[in-house]
This record gives structure tokens, C-alpha cells and sequence, in this order.
């Protein structure tokens, strides 16, 4: 249970990394199109500038054209110099417009990453910081694992040594049980082949000896007593043997009640306990 139970915390780890790594990159995603929009509206914002003001210069071009033409007579001389110079003019407006253009492009593009590039630097630290300390849970999680592991390697080495202590025990106290019973019940007809014969010699006695009256209940006195003691010896024998069915079966009760504790089912010995029947059972 507790493996599966870090097992499952690393499982929610693992996803939860995985659903913060799609965030950032989904922030990412969003931040870069963000960026790439807000370009092309600055882009487009200055070629619009850029197209006005060449509109803005070519307008006055053609008004200086229309009112040369007028003054064209007193101009004459100046007007191969100033289309030389317009003409100047116009090539190197046309030779650095696209280096402008770029210019103006790459000033934009890097004010936005400067814009951006400490907030990124940032959240990169953080996600460093978390992942050290998320790696480092990582790490005790695998060592209480495996102090786990060896702990349960442990019992279950102590769970089979109990096992095989509880079987040996088992047969032994069977062998000894069985045995006093066997002792107790062999007593026991003995002394009940004892009386039987004891009485058949005391019914050929009195048989033989013709006794008066007063003798022979002197004699029935002393035959009861005999038979009481015989008796109260027979009840006295059958009172230990039921103590020590009792103690058997209690004590097969306990090792049940053992095993469960310990997980063992009762058919792995191999064996079916006897519970031996009280006296008269």
C-alpha cells in the first residue's frame, strides 16, 4: 500500500510537471504571436510613414519642376545642375531607404525582446529553482522506497522463520499430546479391566465362602469403599484427560488465530490440526 501509495504521488508529480511545462509553452506561444502582430502593425505603420513622406517629397519635387519651368529662361544654366543634383538626390533617397527600413525593422524587434527578455529571464529561474527542489522530493521519495522495500524483505524473512517455529511447535506439541492421551486412555481400560476382574474374584468369594449375613454386608461396606476409591481415581484420571484435550485445543485456537494474524492461510501447513473430543463426547 505504500509503495503504490508514493508510486501514485509520483505518477501526480510527473503530471503535474507535464502540465505546467504545456503552459509556459502555451504562454510562450501566446507571446511570441503577440509579438509578431504587434511587428507587423509597426511595420506597416512605417512604410505608410515612409511612402507619405517620399509622396510629400515628389509633391514638391513637381512644384519646383512647375515653377522652374516658369523661370526656365532665367535658369537655364542652373537647370542641368539641379537636375544633376536632383537626380543625386533621388538615388541616394532610393540607396537608403532600404537600409532605413531595416534599421527602423531591427530597432523594433529589439525593443520588444529587451522588453520581454527580463520577465523571460526571470521565469526561467523560477522554473529552475522549482525543478531542483521538485528533483530533490524526487530523490527522498526513492530512498524512503527503498528503506520500504528493505523493511518488508525484513518482516517477511521473520514472517517465515514464525512459520516454520509455528509448524515445528505444531508437530510437537501433537506428538506429545497424543501421546498422553494414548498413556491416559490405556490407564484408564486397564483400570477398568482391573475392576471388572475384581469383581468377578469377589462374586466367586462370596460365592464360595458362604458368609453370614453381617459378614457379607461387612464385606459390601469395604467393596464400596474400594469402589468409591477406584471411582473417584476413574473420575480423577478422566478429569486430566479432559484438562489436556482442553489445553489442545486452545492451543490450536491460539496458533489459528496466529496465522490470520500474520496473513498465513491455515492450508499452507501442509496438514489438518485434530481437535481431540472431550470425554463422553
Amino acid at each position: 500500500e505504500m509503495e503504490a501509495k508514493y508510486t501514485k504521488k509520483m505518477q501526480t508529480l510527473r503530471d503535474e510537471m507535464d502540465l505546467r511545462r504545456k503552459t509556459e509553452i502555451h504562454e510562450l506561444e501566446e507571446r511570441k504571436n503577440t509579438q509578431i502582430s504587434e511587428l507587423m502593425g509597426n511595420h506597416e505603420g512605417a512604410f505608410g510613414a515612409i511612402k507619405n513622406y517620399y509622396n510629400d517629397i515628389t509633391a514638391k519635387n513637381l512644384t519646383l519642376i512647375n515653377l522652374l519651368k516658369e523661370q526656365v529662361e532665367d535658369m537655364k544654366k542652373k537647370e542641368t545642375v539641379l537636375e544633376k543634383e536632383k537626380a543625386d538626390v533621388l538615388l541616394q533617397n532610393k540607396e537608403l531607404m532600404e537600409p532605413l527600413q531595416e534599421a527602423q525593422e531591427l530597432v523594433a524587434e529589439l525593443q520588444k525582446k529587451l522588453v520581454h527578455y527580463d520577465r523571460d529571464k526571470e521565469a526561467l529561474m523560477n522554473s529552475k529553482a522549482h525543478l531542483k527542489v521538485t528533483q530533490k522530493e524526487l530523490k527522498d521519495l526513492q530512498w524512503e522506497h527503498e528503506v520500504l522495500e528493505q523493511r518488508f524483505s525484513k518482516v517477511q524473512a521473520e514472517r517465515d522463520e514464525l512459520y516454520q517455529k509455528f509448524t515445528k511447535a505444531i508437530n510437537e506439541v501433537q506428538q506429545k499430546t497424543g501421546f498422553k492421551n494414548l498413556l491416559l486412555e490405556r490407564k484408564l481400560q486397564g483400570l477398568l479391566s482391573l475392576l471388572e476382574q475384581k469383581e468377578v474374584e469377589l462374586s466367586e468369594v462370596v460365592a464360595a465362602s458362604n458368609l453370614g449375613p453381617s459378614a457379607l454386608s461387612l464385606v459390601s461396606h469395604k467393596l464400596e469403599d474400594v469402589l468409591n476409591s477406584k471411582n473417584a481415581t476413574i473420575q480423577d484420571l478422566q478429569l486430566q484427560l479432559a484438562r489436556v484435550c482442553k489445553a489442545h485445543n486452545d492451543m490450536l485456537q491460539t496458533f489459528e488465530a496466529k496465522l490470520t494474524a500474520f496473513g498465513i492461510p491455515l492450508d499452507n501447513l501442509g496438514f489438518q490440526p485434530l481437535s481431540f473430543p472431550f470425554p463422553g463426547q
